[in-house]
């Protein structure tokens, strides 16, 4: 017997490690296999009921008692523990004695829920994929009738106390005493199946194998880390940059737009002249008048003529001044739309470049997803607050480093 890492998705082989063969999964068996939330509602959502009832204070009222326990230090979520009879040499996976092995392990796993009332096996599966036959168990311990705190609450040393097992001694502990008389329960079935328990003391060699995968699952958690950092920092740069280049396109547009309106504005300009020039040739403030009867031609040039030209000069010069103002507005506005049309279309192949990475960008959260299902969300925040912490120390590092050179 030893105590496991408590891979749920492991055990249910939501993942294969490197040491599985999944072309014989499926000879594998599933005693129990709940969701620990459900199961934490099960246990003790009337406890968390009737314990915040009674708080006259906020800061004491318990939202979610699965967050409670996950992220406290007290007590852990859940416990595991692996059972195996002999080893790969004397009771491989599919030999006559493997065979033995599986009935007894078999029989064991169905009577352990019995034989323990106050540990709540959500989680067991018996494993025929690897070398050796061998039981993983995952459990909640929980007390009732407690006098503080939740009245069902979690905890390991009053959920054996309350099966019997008292502690006495650092030797003697409640969970020795437990594993010891699990210990007895299996030599008791593998008795009945013609084994004989060869207790070896601590060293356990029996155990070799699942201490071989204890660390091969040790290996592939390290290559996990490894993957998830590097993934996280590609996730995190390609978001910056499509953000970058989306703002950017959004602020071209929005040039474009305002030069539009102003080129709007001129043509209105534009239309306004023309339409002061068409009123040139009907109004008669702007016709030369005939001359009066009698009237010398040096006198209807000097009244009538030099006036009326010296008039209309005016009028045409007001006229092309602005036609040149209102041509070099559009001249440089048109310049100016030209600039920003070519912005937009280098924005927005910068834009299909940033999609194109942005599907790869999917893929590596899709990847990422896959690594989280397979380790497991809890893993996952840890390994990630790790990768974090390393970064800000090795910032801090460089800070120093580079204060001691200036």
């Amino acid at each position: 017997m030893m105590i496991g890492k408590g891979s749920v998705n492991h055990n249910s082989r939501i993942f294969h490690a490197q040491n599985t063969d999944p072309e014989r999964s499926h000879l594998n068996r599933c005693y129990v296999s709940e969701p620990i939330r459900e199961v934490y509602h099960d246990l003790f959502d009337e406890a968390v009921i009737r314990y915040n009832e009674k708080q006259t204070r906020a800061d004491r009222v318990i939202d979610d008692y699965y967050e409670k326990i996950r992220t406290g230090k007290q007590e852990k979520l859940f416990h595991e523990v692996i059972f195996q009879v002999g080893n790969k040499d004397d009771m491989g996976v599919g030999s006559p004695d493997g065979e033995t092995s599986v009935k007894i392990l078999d029989k064991f796993a169905r009577g352990f829920q019995e034989r323990n009332p106050h540990l709540r096996l959500f989680s067991a599966h018996l494993h025929l994929d690897e070398a050796t036959p061998h039981l993983h168990l995952d459990f909640i311990p929980f007390t009732t009738g407690s006098k503080r705190g939740l009245d069902t609450r979690v905890s390991l040393k009053q959920a054996l106390a309350a099966q019997g097992f008292k502690g006495g001694t650092r030797q003697e502990t409640e969970w020795s005493q437990w594993v010891l008389s699990e210990k007895k329960e299996l030599a008791k079935i593998m008795e009945r199946h013609g084994v004989e328990w060869e207790q070896l003391g601590t060293t356990d060699k029996h155990l070799s194998v699942l201490n071989y995968e204890k660390e091969q699952r040790a290996k592939e958690v390290a290559a996990l880390e490894t993957k998830i950092g590097s993934q996280e920092q590609t996730l995190n740069q390609l978001s910056e940059r499509k953000k970058e280049v989306e703002s950017e396109i959004e602020a071209a547009n929005k040039k474009c737009e305002k030069i539009t309106a102003r080129l709007e504005k001129i043509e209105q300009r534009e239309n306004l002249i023309n339409l002061n020039v068409r009123r040139y040739d009907d109004d008669p403030e702007w016709q030369l008048p005939e001359p009066s009867a009698l009237m010398s031609a040096k006198s209807y040039k000097t009244k009538i003529a030099d006036p009326f030209i010296a008039k209309l000069k005016n009028a045409v010069r007001s006229i092309v001044k602005q036609y040149l103002d209102l041509k070099s507005s559009v001249s440089d506005l048109r310049r100016a739309l030209f600039t920003a049309q070519e912005r937009v279309e280098t924005l927005t192949d910068r834009l299909m470049e940033a999609k194109e990475e942005n599907t790869k960008l999917r893929e590596v959260a899709r990847d990422f997803g896959r690594v989280k299902k397979a380790i497991g969300a809890e893993k996952t925040e840890s390994i990630l607050m790790k990768a974090h912490e390393q970064e800000q120390a090795e910032k801090q590092i460089k800070r120093k480093r580079n204060d001691r050179e200036r």
